[in-house]
């Protein structure tokens, strides 16, 4: 915005506007570094505090399982990514990133819910047919 590359063109509301900037830079960011940011870390800092002497082959297993999300995320449609991206990672309610990307809230919601479906689809069950979680 300082440069003078994103000029308000008053087609949305300002608020909108701004995300959608921020969503934009973030993404070339991204690309630019081209580096993963793995959310559960937090998880398995959670479980490292609950048992404080961490086995490897746990710490093994939940390298293995971030990894796994990251490929099953990088296969979903680009709104799906998009929208679990802002959700999750961000931590944008559904409203704000359907706003940040400039679809109604029923279409993200309707991205979001199929983006959670399809990685419950492909997200490896255990031998007892529950889903092993991340």
């Amino acid at each position: 915005i300082l440069s003078g590359r994103a000029k308000f063109g008053e087609r949305s509301s300002f608020k909108t506007w701004l995300l959608g900037v921020v969503r934009w830079v973030a993404v070339e960011e991204s690309r630019k570094q081209n580096q993963r940011h793995d959310r559960f870390t937090v998880l398995d800092a959670a479980a490292a505090l609950a048992d404080p002497t961490p086995r490897p082959d746990a710490a093994l297993a939940a390298d293995e399982r971030a990894a796994q999300l990251l490929a099953l995320l990088d296969v979903l449609p680009a709104r799906q990514r998009e929208i679990l991206h802002l959700v999750f990672y961000q931590e944008l309610s559904i409203q704000q990133a359907a706003d940040a990307l400039g679809v109604a809230l029923g279409t993200a919601r309707q991205h979001y819910e199929r983006g959670k479906a399809a990685l419950r689809r492909q997200w490896p069950a255990d031998k007892s047919g529950n889903f092993s979680t991340p």
